[in-house]
């Protein structure tokens, strides 16, 4: 068997599983950050009222809209709102 027959049966770049699962897996989380993106700014579109039904603030969507592309605004807005509940209850301990 010479070098060129040993290299012509193996293939140099075979395609890894692995490799394709993280590509799909970029992509989906891409998809999920734009999805998110777009309910993140319907909540904009609510009224100062609305908004305190649910827990927020207009700050609270200011603060969560700075974060990168790659970040997703509703889970900063939920770790904003599992605090601020958290120092609710606090408060409400010491009273």
């Amino acid at each position: 068997m010479t070098t060129l027959d040993h290299f012509s049966s193996t293939p140099r770049f075979a395609p890894r599983p692995n490799v394709i699962v993280r590509a799909a897996q970029a992509l989906l989380n891409i998809y999920a950050a734009f999805k998110n993106r777009r309910a993140f700014y319907r909540l904009g579109e609510l009224s100062d009222a609305e908004l305190a039904d649910i827990g927020l603030s207009r700050a609270d969507l200011h603060v969560a809209v700075a974060s990168p592309f790659a970040v997703d605004p509703t889970a900063s807005l939920s770790v904003i709102v599992r605090r601020r509940m958290d120092d609710e209850q606090a408060a409400r301990s010491v009273c």
